[in-house]
This record gives structure tokens, C-alpha cells and sequence, in this order.
């Protein structure tokens, strides 16, 4: 089966793709392209998906470089590929040929290009990763290497929207102890629970660091499962383990 490469005409033309689990080898829970190396899926199937992936974005499998993503506000700068994986959420890099690429099941992936520069990012911004900086620091990282903030075009791919991601009141505390404003990225749900918006308030700390050309890609993982793993999905319906979708860019 053919993969299924969802771009942005703002990251044009750098090469880039959210993936969907379409055109994959994996099965089961798994069915589709997981190329999640910490699943339970079989090693062998997530090499052949992570395989496809390098060949669709024209590299060699190893020169698909990702992060042990942690949900921090960590960022790792790339200079060569390499086979390690930092303890990170986000990666940048000045090195035409290497492949950044961040795994997600209901978090934001979030690719980022200046190509005036010829500086690109890429992070994994779940709420915990986001309320803590990592969209600022992928943007501070890309500076110091040479961007400037104002040329930088960052979109955000599939992720779980705001009638899917419902969460009890210690969430909502988190952010509003941050800042007060936070509110309006929640919407009253039943009882004491809440609905919160992830892919606006990543679009919020974008524009607030700058970046003037931000966008959501609008595919919700959670309610789309033909084309997206989703881990609150799998939590739900009582799946032991869900799949991991990729999205890369490169210049």
C-alpha cells in the first residue's frame, strides 16, 4: 500500500511529511506504518516502516534521525547523523541530508523552516512539553544557528483536538498557574471535567515567540482511526499498546 504524506505549502519546498499509519508492514494494534522503536510492536516490522518512511524523504535509514522524547523542553542540535537518541523533544539542524523526525500519538508534531537560512526543526510538543517552552526553545535553538525568528514558517500536524481531549480540573490548575489567560483554551465539558484545546495553544506559544506564520495541518488522531494512532484512543477501547505516527523534514 502506498504511504499517505500530509504537507504544508508554508514548509514548501523543503521536503517534509506527517505521516499516517497508511502503507505500513506492522499489524494488529499496530496495523499500518508505526515506526515507534518503543513499542511492542516487532522490530522488524518498525524497521521496514521507518525504511519507507527514509526512502519516501530520500536518505538511507539512518540518516533518519530522531530523540528519546521525554515530554520536555529540551533541544538537541544536529550536526551529523547519528545513531544515538538524546534524551530530547526537539531537534534542529544547519545540515542539508539529514532527516529530523519526532514520533506522536495524539501530541503535536511540529515542524519548523526557515529556508532562507536553511535552518529547520522539528518537536514533539505534548501539553506538559508545550506549557514548559519546547515550541520557544525549537525557535531559540534554530536562531542560534542562524535563523531569524520572523522567517521561520512552523506547522503543526496531526494531533488530538479539543472535543477529543477531555481532563479533570488539576490539569486546567497547571496551566492557570502559569497564566491566568490560559482559560480560553478550555471549554466546559460534563461535571467537573474540561475540554482542552492543544493545537491552539501551540499555535498561541508559537506566535508568542515570534513566529509569524504558524498553522494547525486540522486532522484530529483521536477521531480518524483509519489514518492515526492515537494513545488516548487505545486507552479507551483497551488496547495494550498503539502505534507511533512519524513526521520528518529535511532540507
Amino acid at each position: 500500500m502506498t504511504l499517505e504524506i500530509l504537507t504544508s505549502d508554508q514548509l514548501a519546498p523543503a521536503r517534509h511529511g506527517f505521516f499516517t499509519r497508511k502503507g505500513g508492514a506492522s499489524s494488529g494494534v499496530f496495523s499500518g506504518l508505526n515506526c515507534g522503536t518503543g513499542s511492542s510492536d516487532l522490530s522488524e516490522a518498525v524497521s521496514i516502516n521507518r525504511a519507507r518512511v527514509a526512502s519516501a524523504m530520500d536518505v538511507a535509514p539512518e540518516d533518519l534521525v530522531g530523540v528519546h522524547q521525554v515530554h520536555s523542553a529540551d533541544v538537541v542540535t544536529v550536526v551529523e547523523p547519528s545513531a544515538e537518541k538524546p534524551r530530547a523533544d526537539a531537534l534542529v539542524t544547519a545540515t542539508p541530508g539529514i532527516v529530523l523526525s519526532v514520533l506522536t500519538a495524539d501530541c503535536q508534531p511540529v515542524l519548523f523552516a526557515d529556508l532562507q537560512a536553511g535552518v529547520i526543526g522539528a518537536a514533539h510538543a505534548g501539553w506538559r512539553g508545550a506549557l514548559d517552552g519546547v515550541l520557544e526553545a525549537t525557535v531559540d535553538a534554530m536562531v542560534a544557528i542562524g535563523a531569524r525568528r520572523e522567517n521561520i514558517a512552523a506547522v503543526i500536524g496531526p494531533s488530538i483536538s479539543q472535543r477529543a481531549y477531555e481532563v479533570g480540573p488539576e490539569f486546567l490548575d497547571d496551566f492557570l498557574m502559569q497564566d491566568m489567560e490560559n482559560i480560553r483554551f478550555f471549554a466546559n465539558g460534563q461535571g467537573d471535567r474540561m475540554h482542552f484545546d492543544l493545537p491552539s495553544y501551540g499555535l498561541h506559544r508559537l506566535r508568542e515567540a515570534g513566529v509569524r506564520s504558524a498553522d494547525w495541518i486540522r486532522h484530529c488522531t483521536y477521531s480518524d482511526a483509519d489514518r492515526f494512532y492515537s494513545y488516548r484512543r487505545s486507552t479507551h477501547t483497551g488496547e495494550a499498546d498503539y502505534g507511533r505516527l512519524i513526521s520528518a523534514i529535511r532540507l
